[in-house]
Formats: C-alpha cells, structure tokens, sequence
C-alpha cells in the first residue's frame, strides 16, 4: 500500500548531530517563533505551538534516536481556518528521518495522516515546504532563525 502522506526532503551541508540538534534544541527558531511553550528535546517531552486565532497544536517526542530520528504526535490540534475538521492533525504523526550521505546530510520530513483527502492538505503541503526547505534549511545552515526569508 502507497503511503500518501505529505513527505519533503532536503540536503544540507552540515552533520547529523547538527541537523538532529537544530531540530530538538530550537523548534521556536524555525518553525514556531514566540508561539511555542513546553519542550521538544527528549523522549516524552511535550511542546504547544499557537498561533492565535489560526493554529494550535500539542506534541508529543514518541521516538527519538539521537543524529537519526524523532517522531512527535500530535495529540491535540485545531486549525481554525479549516471549515469541515478542524482538528485534521490530531493523532497525526511528525516524523524527522536524518541520514548522512558523504559530507552532507539528507533530512527526510514525513507528515504521517496528513494526506491529499485531508482538508488542509494543499495549505500544508504549501506550508511545511516552506517551514522545511526554507525556514529549517536556513536554520540549519545559518544557525539563524529564518521566518521571512
């Protein structure tokens, strides 16, 4: 069976440990700005992100393996500008798959149940491309949050 979530890659010149760490460490930095309480370091950590009057979301770190992989569910969403379910990402997963490849390293993103029946779909796939090949790139490389690049 296909599996149809939302996925997107991207390659940095940079270590495993540097692209693990950029995304544990520094959520607020490349994806959540201000918007982000809790932590997002370690095994069962949980963090919020919200952004008033559009977005909230609770993760959960459910798999972590340090320089390789971290998996966040999501057990409460609301995406408020969505009209049939508003709560599409709840019991969705993140998962973050990091591998080296020569002197760089491939970052493997997969929205898990975000899939193109999903309502928010298209608005995701626009969104998450730009968190994850601009905002989070750019993070990574630069060691600078990046939001309106």
């Amino acid at each position: 069976m296909e599996n149809k979530s939302f996925t997107v890659t991207i390659e940095v010149a940079k270590s495993p440990q540097r692209v693990f760490k950029s995304i544990t460490n520094d959520v607020a930095k490349w994806w959540a700005g201000k918007d982000l309480e809790g932590s997002s370091k370690k095994l069962n950590d949980e963090f919020v992100i919200h952004h008033p009057n559009a977005h909230y979301s609770k993760q959960k770190l459910i798999e972590v393996i340090p320089d390789k992989k971290i998996v966040w569910f999501v057990s409460e969403s609301t995406l408020h500008w969505l009209q049939k379910d508003k709560h599409e990402w709840k019991n969705t997963k993140m998962i973050f798959e990091i591998t080296a490849k020569g002197d760089k390293t491939v970052l493997h993103f997969t929205h898990e149940g975000l899939v193109p029946e999903k309502e928010c779909y298209s608005l995701c796939h626009e969104g998450w491309n730009t968190v994850i090949k601009t905002y989070l790139f750019y993070f990574i490389t630069d060691d600078k949050p990046h939001f309106f690049v």
